[in-house]
């Protein structure tokens, strides 16, 4: 037996230094240039033969282009980790000393009606690796970057001269980076195989996600991460043609490439691009056919959600294409399919990159028609609603507002200030707090897509979520169809509101608690040492009315005198843009601001549940909110060692969706008996329940399959999944967790099948799903039947302490502005809940 492990094991050594020479991916059939660097040269070791760190990646890069008249590089942003998110633009000398004429060239053939093709190059975008723990793809990017700058064929001259090729070697510099430091540091001199080995098993939260654990293969149209941005301004430079995205999956499956399940295709994408989709796919197919890889198409994946890289370029005028390479996790690993070496899996996505750029070079002058012919058809829907436009906004929240509207901008989508004040639909729109948006525009099929609300579908499964609808992620009042009459001065330099203290005061100040970033204000503060209170009741003062939630700051008996106070608040409420108003009486309409109806609040102390067991990106979500939004600390508990902790130094503690052991309940339990507020999230609420932190009712559905074959019941139980849809609750404006909210009806993104009973006492339900929900997207109608009239918040007392529980995440992916308040209100409002 001992023999035969020695044999496989040099065995295995033999074949992966046989693949990891450059003869095993790179094409033969040309001569090299030796001046060009070869990765080996550059990063020290042979492509495949260890994981490439990204700083390795970044030298390389640079020393290609510094050798190579074909590459330029550049720096366009920066990660979380300021580590450098590099673009290279790829083609033939004689296309880089014209490179501005062709591009002005080629975004002027999406705005004119005629086109033509003739020595117009195709432009692709080349991505590679948005999940670092899917590193094949980056490490592919070595080969592909140097097979392009050296290779001396004149096949590839000529898809030079007849390409521009932007190059994204790593999508997620830190999650690659995280990543490769994993898989090499549990890399063996003797490569083991063993999907058991610790190689194979990264630790919480894992390479996949960036800085703040967010998935960015979602992030394509919400545009909220330094990375996206920085691509996403790329993309509207150029349009490109063609967009990959290089992925991995599961180790036992084999290759994919788009197009996906055909039924599952957005409603707005043209059928066309499908068409041209699958004949792309044709190059793929006679590319890994010859290499002898197996691979399959139209499975599994969709092109519905347009975040997707592979499915923002189909409203776009472009083509995207999603990669999907079995994943060896590490360098080789048992599958299905026999031993998986890590260099198979690049080779593999080397590949299909040479196809790509194969199928862009034949079909250069189909899919420039077919992007001419996109944006002319645009143009020919838009000016049916020439006259017409979308107005949003938030008469009390400018810097909501504003948020939106720089998605917008991002977007390249054309938006004006309105002229002055009007209502529609209902809904006041406020000069200086509102937007609109003409549809008779370029991007009037994007604006579609951002904006739209569908209850109806072809199909019932989704990769990913159903509904996106702006407006109502935001919260924000929107109308549709009024006329450009409201039009105003075009926004070219978008601004926030500044804040201000309109004035001093000897004696109190107060802040209304609508806008956004009243926390932020609020908790700075709090945490210099003032005084705050919160009012319980609405009140008018000075020709004012003062709604739920206003916060108030005595100038007596604080730790600064007057003058100092109003230079203090003065300061914060310019960096968090509110308006703070003076009040020389405490004697209102109302409550007086020396009633008991003003809660003295206390400053958070807040522990953020992480590590093993707890869902990674929504524990990033809420640290990433936090950190980079409110300036709030948060210190985040690793579950390995909770019940080691001295919790006593939190008031609040957030549970994310997920689970503990038995001894981290019992030291939680008594910390909430003691005093403390515990929030929990999601999947954390059947925790909390049956570890008896609070008594919920849930409802369950009771489902019969009739009629289903055994071959459709994947399909019949995937149906049953709210995979992310927008449901209407309605408010009780009067509790707590509300405040700061000024409609009683609040748009809430779901994605789970937790339904919890409402409350007998009608008081004990702040928040209710009305009795028909659902506002947009998918849920079956067993599940939409199930959800009406039930709750998404709970709050319960346990002693001293409380217990706040939300069915679904109020901060997902970090743009659903428009329920993080929920979340804010119940920690600086914890005792009051």
């Amino acid at each position: 037996m001992k023999f035969l492990y020695s044999l496989l094991f040099f065995v295995l050594a033999f074949n992966l230094q046989a693949q990891t020479n450059l003869d095993y991916y790179l094409p033969q059939n040309t001569t090299y240039n030796p001046v060009i660097p070869t990765p080996q040269s550059v990063i020290g070791h042979e492509v495949g033969e260890w994981h490439v760190t990204h700083d390795k990646l970044v030298q390389y890069m640079y020393a290609l282009a510094e050798a190579s008249n074909r590459v330029h590089i550049e720096n366009i942003g920066s990660t979380y980790e300021d580590r450098p998110l590099l673009l290279l633009t790829i083609t033939s000398p004689e296309n880089h000393s014209n490179l501005s004429e062709i591009q002005n060239a080629h975004i002027a053939a999406t705005e004119s009606n005629t086109v033509s093709t003739a020595n117009r190059p195709i432009v692709v975008y080349q991505g590679f690796s948005i999940h670092g723990n899917e590193p094949s793809g980056s490490n592919a990017a070595l080969l592909v970057a140097y097979y392009l700058a050296a290779a001396e064929s004149d096949a590839v001259k000529q898809l030079l001269n007849e390409s521009v090729i932007l190059f994204d070697p790593a999508f997620n510099p830190d999650g690659l980076q995280r990543f490769a430091y994993w898989a090499n540091t549990n890399r063996g001199k003797n490569l083991n195989p063993d999907p058991n080995d610790r190689e194979y098993r990264e630790v919480w939260p894992g390479g996949r996600t960036n800085h703040y654990w967010f998935d960015m293969n979602r992030d394509w149209l919400p545009v909220q991460l330094p990375e996206s941005r920085a691509r996403i301004a790329t993309f509207h430079k150029w349009l490109p043609n063609i967009l990959t995205d290089h992925h991995e999956m599961g180790t036992n499956s084999t290759f994919f490439f788009q197009p996906g399940i055909p039924s599952r295709t957005h409603p707005l994408t043209p059928k066309l691009n499908q068409e041209l989709t699958k004949k792309i796919g044709n190059y793929h197919a006679k590319a890994l056919d010859k290499i002898g890889s197996l691979y399959y198409t139209e499975e599994n994946f969709d092109d519905f959600y347009y975040g997707k890289g592979s499915t923002f370029p189909d409203i776009n005028g472009g083509i995207g294409i999603l990669f999907e390479q079995a994943s060896s996790r590490g360098h080789i690993q048992e599958s299905a399919n026999g031993l998986l070496t890590f260099p198979f899996t690049i080779r593999n996505q080397f590949t299909a990159a040479l196809s790509t750029l194969e199928a862009a070079e034949s079909m250069r002058e189909e899919l420039l028609t077919y992007q001419h012919n996109f944006y002319k058809n645009a143009r020919e829907e838009a000016a049916k609603k020439n006259g017409k436009a979308i107005v949003f906004g938030d008469e009390k929240d400018a810097a909501k507002t504003y948020h939106l509207a720089e998605i917008l901008k991002r977007q390249n989508i054309t938006f004006y200030d309105i002229k002055s004040d009007f209502k529609a639909n209902g809904k006041s729109f406020k000069k200086g707090y509102s937007y609109i948006v003409p549809k008779n525009q370029k991007n009037t099929r994007l604006i579609n897509a951002m904006f739209e609300k569908r209850t109806t579908f072809t199909d019932s499964l989704f990769y990913d979520i159903s509904s996106w609808t702006f407006p109502l992620a935001f919260n924000v009042d929107y109308a549709e169809n009024v006329s450009t009459s409201y039009l105003g001065e075009e926004v070219t330099q978008l601004t926030m509101k500044p804040g201000k203290v309109t004035a001093k005061s000897n004696y109190a100040y107060l802040m209304q608690w609508h806008e956004y970033y009243a926390p932020k204000a609020l908790n700075a503060i709090l945490k210099s040492g003032i005084r705050a209170k919160v009012a319980m009741q609405p009140f008018s003062l000075q020709n004012t009315d003062y709604d739920y939630g206003t916060i108030l700051i005595p100038v007596q008996n604080q730790s600064k005198d007057a003058d100092e106070l109003y230079s203090f608040l003065n300061e914060i409420a310019k960096e968090s843009h509110v308006t703070i108003d003076p009040a020389s009486t405490g004697l209102t309409e109302g409550i007086d601001l020396g009633s008991g109806k003003f809660r003295t609040l206390e400053q958070p102390k807040i522990a953020l549940i992480v590590g093993d067991g707890i869902t990674s990106y929504d524990a990033g979500e809420l640290w990433h909110l936090f950190d980079q939004r409110f300036d709030m600390t948060v210190t985040k508990l690793d579950t390995r060692s909770l019940q080691r902790t001295n919790l006593d130094r939190y008031n609040t503690i957030i549970l994310p969706s997920g689970s503990l052991n038995g001894a981290d309940a019992k030291a939680l339990k008594t910390w909430v008996e003691n005093g403390g507020t515990l929030i929990g999230y999601r999947y954390a609420l059947r925790w909390l329940n049956n570890n008896e932190f609070l008594k919920l009712n849930f409802k369950t559905v009771e489902r019969t399959a009739t009629n289903i074959s055994f071959e459709e019941r994947s399909d019949y139980n995937g149906a049953q999944v709210i995979g992310g849809a927008i449901f209407e609750t309605k408010l009780d404006r009067s509790h707590p967790v509300n405040f700061g909210y000024k409609n009683d009806k609040l748009a809430m993104f779901r994605n789970t099948t937790l339904f919890v009973s409402a409350d007998k006492q009608s008081y004990n339900n702040p928040i209710q799903y009305t009795k028909n929900p659902l506002l947009s997207g998918y849920i079956s109608q067993s599940n939409l039947d199930s959800l009406s009239l039930t709750v998404p918040f709970k709050v319960q007392r346990l002693r001293r302490g409380n217990v706040a529980v939300f069915t679904d995440n109020t901060n997902f992916r970090a743009f659903w502005y428009g329920t993080n308040k929920l979340l804010l209100n119940t920690i600086f409002f914890r005792e009051q809940l």
